[in-house]
């Protein structure tokens, strides 16, 4: 395969563990849902049609408008 005929991957966008809370009023709110399964400290991946757990693999789809 030559060269030129290679495709550039997309960048992965990473978010940081600091961006699943937020500050309100003195008190946390985490920004993203955990998983019903792993429990509390395994959150969902957001996507753009479903959100899904990376650890187990539990997936809930959303509502299509």
């Amino acid at each position: 395969m030559a060269e030129k005929d290679k495709k550039p991957k997309p960048k992965q966008i990473r978010t940081a563990k600091k961006d699943f809370f937020k500050v309100e009023d003195g008190k946390i709110k985490r920004t993203r849902n955990h998983c019903p399964k792993c429990g509390p400290g395994v959150f969902m991946a957001e996507h753009p049609n479903r959100v899904a757990c990376g650890k187990c693999g539990y997936t809930e789809f959303k509502k299509a408008k």
